[in-house]
């Protein structure tokens, strides 16, 4: 029997109605991920599972690690088909982990399985996938998944080589717009700052000696990245700052990172916060989201850090006091009447009643939703973690008006979460309808399902 029914997660009789008739089959509009454009310019193919799978996804390579499993058959040397039989071995214990889930629906979905992944099932798995990856490029995936558009991360100093071939072409169904991610621009108590700004130096053409000159080099980037379509930036940040200087205590920061001397943090936080308020105004004179991401401790286990370095699998959640600085940072943007369209995401899912009514203070008018909560992030990004932030956003806030789901992922078969969180959602507003708490009204519920799931993004990214 089939483990993904066409019902998987609707309990409810509306549920199922308001998925089937409302969800399923909606256009994609993936605003934040981490996918390669490279591989979309050349319309890449895979030559196993692993390569698609398990290459870069440190999802997953946490859960090998948690089974007991050595480093060399995981990111080391061992064959892919090693490197799959250690995740097949581990899966059946993932009972409650969204893994399981996303699992069974990449496998249902692109490879036409609807068996369950374990060790009696590796072969029959490997060889199938295998047979059908010969003829499943990156375009196919993109295309079958319904996508029109992929919103990239990407850094100011970053070519744009393959976005451009993108749109000079017809490879790609999809729209693959580049996003504004100036982190190593922004942290300078971080190494490399001072290497990191010779090279967008460079590439800018604008020779940076002073701040002044740094946010002119990256205002020049902008423009590049708004000429192939960039609807939206992107912020990595550890924690959330808003902390006002003086130019010249500014200036004296960014003089003394340069020389290689250490920043202490309070004028570390002065320096991102004049950079931030910067970028938000540039943001919003342009019509680009700017995006917070924060609540993440990086890199924890030092060792594992200098054998393979960061994005393998090895931070966490933080636990920082960041609602006055976010309330004081996005009040400093209205004030100065340069507050953008702005999506606030928490690693920390304690942080839902704060960010829920820090957004109902700043909305704006003409935009309905201005200030978001994004969805649930990275961990959170779970069954119950996802119900529990929609949850907060309709106690707290506007629920009809939100922008919906993204992948975040590395990996082209995560569009079907996109699948698992319309699922969710209409099990979520199918529940309070049965249970009395919503008219059961049609009409209006579907265009509350189409818009959370599609059109509310196509409107606040202005495609």
């Amino acid at each position: 029997m089939a483990f993904i029914t066409d019902d998987f997660l609707l309990t409810t009789e509306t549920a199922r109605a308001l998925y089937h008739g409302a969800a399923e089959g909606l256009p994609i509009i993936d605003y934040h991920c981490h996918i390669d454009p490279a591989q979309i310019a050349a319309d890449a193919h895979f030559g196993n599972i692993t390569e698609v799978w398990l290459g870069g996804d440190h999802y997953k390579w946490r859960l090998i690690r948690s089974d007991g499993v050595g480093e060399d058959e995981i990111t080391g040397s061992a064959s892919d088909r090693e490197k799959f039989d250690r995740f097949c071995r581990v899966i059946p214990k993932c009972i409650g982990n969204p893994m399981y889930h996303w699992t069974h629906l990449e496998l249902k979905r692109y490879f036409g399985f609807d068996g369950i992944l374990s060790p009696d099932t590796a072969d029959e798995v490997w060889e199938l996938t295998k047979e059908k990856l010969k003829t499943l490029s990156v375009n196919d995936v993109i295309r079958r998944s319904n996508v029109m558009m992929i919103g990239t991360t990407d850094d100011p100093a970053d070519s744009l080589e393959h976005h451009k071939a993108i749109a000079g072409s017809c490879v790609c169904s999809a729209a693959v717009l580049p996003s504004f991610r100036p982190d190593k621009a922004i942290n300078i108590d971080k190494p490399g700052f001072s290497d990191y700004i010779r090279r967008l130096s460079g590439v800018s053409g604008v020779t940076i000696g002073c701040p002044d000159d740094l946010k002119a080099a990256l205002s020049t980037r902008l423009d590049l990245f708004c000429s192939l379509g960039c609807r939206a930036s992107d912020h990595g940040l550890d924690r959330m700052v808003c902390e006002i200087a003086d130019g010249g205590s500014i200036r004296d920061t960014f003089s003394r990172a340069m020389a290689g001397e250490e920043i202490e943090p309070r004028a570390a936080d002065a320096f991102k916060t004049d950079m931030l308020l910067f970028l938000g105004g540039e943001y919003a004179r342009r019509g680009v989201v700017m995006q917070l991401h924060y609540g993440a401790r990086r890199n924890v286990n030092s060792k594992m850090f200098s054998r393979l370095g960061p994005d393998t699998g090895f931070d966490c959640v933080s636990v920082t006091d960041d609602g006055a600085a976010l309330a004081s940072f996005l009040d400093e943007l209205d004030r100065r009447g340069c507050l953008p369209r702005t999506v606030i995401y928490s690693l920390n899912p304690s942080d839902n009643a704060l960010i829920d009514t820090v957004i109902g203070c700043f909305q704006g008018a003409g935009v309905p939703g201005k200030i978001q909560h994004g969805v649930a992030w990275w961990f959170n990004d779970t069954k119950a973690g996802m119900t529990a932030h929609l949850k907060s956003l309709a106690d707290l806030s506007v629920l009809g008006n939100f922008i919906g789901m993204l992948t975040d992922s590395r990996s082209f078969l995560s569009y079907t979460r996109h699948e698992y969180f319309r699922r969710i959602l209409c099990d979520l507003i199918g529940g309070w309808v049965e249970a009395g708490e919503y008219p059961d009204d049609r009409k209006t519920l579907t265009e509350l399902i189409r818009g959370i799931c599609f059109e509310n993004a196509k409107r606040y990214f202005d495609l």
